[in-house]
């Protein structure tokens, strides 16, 4: 698809510009939702499936997220693509400005406490474990938990991603 000006910035919105885009992102991201069920159910926004669908399709047309082949009665995992994993730091940047100016409960709001805690190199290390998991990288060498268990233990163990404010 062609945007509609030359602007990086519009470029940007047109393709991440709308609610359950970004939502869809970060429950990929934060909550290893890769089946359309799970992401379905797992919305605490409460995406309709038709919505839920568009949305798909959209990201996958954008090369954002790319969808695996599935045979009959067989479910299709999304995955990331590196222009997916690259949209972290947008991410990371929308929950700190919604921990500075908009409400939330302390619980959805644990995971951007902790990534604003850490700050970039932590970024950097989730986004690395990103590529493990979606483009099947090789694992680069760490002390300790992973970036992603560290994102669920922030969180009480709940595998459940998301607020309107924070991943």
């Amino acid at each position: 698809m062609e945007p509609r000006s030359g602007c990086p910035i519009n470029a940007a919105v047109e393709v991440l510009g709308d609610r359950w885009s970004l939502l869809v992102l970060r429950d990929v991201v934060f909550g290893d939702r890769r089946y359309f069920r799970a992401l379905l159910t797992g919305s605490i926004e409460g995406i309709a499936s038709n919505i839920l669908a568009d949305r798909l399709v959209r990201l996958v047309e954008a090369g954002i997220l790319t969808r695996g082949t599935a045979a009959r009665g067989q479910r299709a995992r999304y995955s990331l693509t590196e222009a997916g994993i690259q949209t972290l730091p947008v991410l990371y940047a929308l929950g700190n400005w919604g921990l500075d100016w908009r409400p939330g409960s302390a619980e959805l709001r644990s995971r951007q406490e902790l990534m604003r805690e850490q700050g970039p190199a932590f970024v950097d290390e989730l986004m690395d474990e990103l590529r493990v998991r979606h483009l099947d990288a090789p694992p680069k060498p760490h002390d300790g938990p992973s970036p992603l268990e560290r994102l669920d233990a922030a969180r009480g163990g709940s595998d459940q991603a998301g607020t309107t404010a924070t991943p």
